[in-house]
């Protein structure tokens, strides 16, 4: 599903005493990696990869069966064709040799460059970490460490400055620790002012409008943690959060358009309660504004028609007011049914989890009844099949609570509350709140 322009990628490819004949070129995108293409040994002895564009570029990966080993190689939208050479199968970035891109033998020089410091730092911290080490020792060996850090900074500071379009200098940047400054307070209020900072400044090193960080392995994480760890789990303050990444990403179209499509379908399917205002506010904000014109109409007058449905029905809004009917046949709206607490609740006799779950319901009235819960039930049978309700409430003790019927969907209750499968329930408070 992803576009392509019409110019052309060449990346060619040679990895000596590699005895398979064929490679695999594959991509990042969310948490899991794709396959793009598959390339055979060519008689000049290398894989060449060719054909449109993959635009906008990312971190991609060179896929070596039969065991699927890879390496990385960055793919900029401004240069698409070039050739790598690796000396060996088993450790193939070892000696790489890169003609016709700059950017990876920056990226693969910066990670020479840290796989020679890493044993350093290795060791200093296990030194320092090392109960039997002295504490004179320890700060020795503490500003050795820090220095060697200082070291790797300028490293990468130098990077970003003098390659700052570069997607290596972005990739460094974009995993750039925040530096959080000194708070007064104490206890909690000091962590609620780290916790505001951090959640302001997160993005601060990640640019959300550079199309190339779609397909890195770090861009999901990121978001992920943003939304789910760092936000506080309301639907106000994810629709705030999810507003906040979806307008940073709009001059990036193809990342905007991803996570649009992902955190939809990610909270129409949530299974926690109160969670639909989420989709409520993603449809009603970007689909029914005409902010996702890749969606084919009969999808979009879908998706807009179930958040009109969901919206009178979320938490905190006043529930629909239904006539219904009682065995008597005396009417009664819902909103003339007096409880300082209302369960509203939605079930058929022929439901095999009404079935399952009504005992419990029954236990939970007599433990609640007492203390101003009352249930509203509906039977969802029509008229030729009313009996069933009556002989069901009789059978399973539910006369306990207030019992009603629409014999003849008067009220279209099942359309109002969106009533597809039961039992559905309702929890409302004394102005009817749902």
């Amino acid at each position: 599903n992803l576009a392509y322009s019409q110019k052309e990628h060449e990346i060619r490819v040679k990895i000596d005493g590699f005895q398979e004949k064929e490679l695999y070129l594959g991509y990042y995108l969310q948490d899991k990696q794709y396959l793009l293409d598959t390339t055979f040994l060519g008689e000049d002895g290398y894989f060449t990869f060719k054909g449109e564009e993959i635009t906008p570029g990312g971190l991609f990966l060179i896929v070596m069966p039969p065991d699927n080993q890879y390496f990385q190689l960055l793919i900029d939208p401004d240069n698409q064709r070039f050739t790598v050479h690796c000396k060996s199968p088993i450790n193939p970035t070892e000696g790489m040799e890169i003609k016709g891109s700059e950017d990876n033998k920056l990226f693969y020089d910066y990670l020479a460059f840290l796989a020679a410091k890493r044993p350093e730092a290795v060791s200093l911290q296990e030194a320092i970490d090392n109960p039997e080490t002295p504490e004179k020792k320890k700060q020795d060996l503490q500003e050795k460490l820090d220095a060697l850090n200082k070291t790797v900074e300028d490293y990468q500071d130098e990077l970003i400055e003098k390659h700052p379009k570069s997607l290596t200098a972005v990739v460094i940047q974009s995993n750039l620790p925040l530096d959080l400054p000194e708070f007064e307070g104490e206890g909690k209020e000091v962590e609620v002012k780290k916790w505001q900072y951090a959640k302001q400044h997160y993005f601060d090193n990640l640019n959300l409008t550079d199309p190339r960080l779609l397909r890195t392995p770090f861009l999901f994480q990121r978001l992920d943690h943003f939304v789910n760890k760092m936000t506080v789990q309301h639907p106000d303050s994810i629709n705030q959060s999810l507003f906040y990444l979806l307008e940073k990403m709009k001059p990036s179209e193809e990342t905007f358009k991803y996570y649009l499509i992902h955190f939809l379908n990610t909270y129409a399917k949530s299974q926690i309660v109160g969670f639909d205002a989420v989709y409520v506010f993603l449809a009603k904000t970007y689909y029914a504004s005409g902010q996702a014109p890749w969606t084919d109409e009969e999808q979009l007058a879908k998706i807009i028609e179930n958040a009109n449905k969901l919206e009178p029905l979320l938490i905190g809004k006043v529930a629909p007011n239904i006539k219904m009917q009682t065995k008597d046949n005396k009417d009664i709206w819902l909103h003339e049914f007096q409880s300082p607490y209302t369960v509203l609740f939605f079930w058929d006799p022929d439901c095999g989890h009404c079935k399952k779950s009504m005992p419990e319901m029954i236990e939970f009235y007599n433990q609640f009844k007492g203390r101003g819960v009352e249930v509203f039930a509906v039977c969802t049978k029509l008229y030729d099949e009313l009996e069933e309700c009556w002989l069901t409430i009789e059978e399973k003790g539910m006369g306990i609570w207030f019992n009603t019927v629409d014999p003849y969907n008067r009220s279209k209750y099942k359309t109002i509350y969106d009533i597809k499968t039961t039992p559905q329930i309702y929890i409302l408070n004394d102005k009817k709140e749902i």
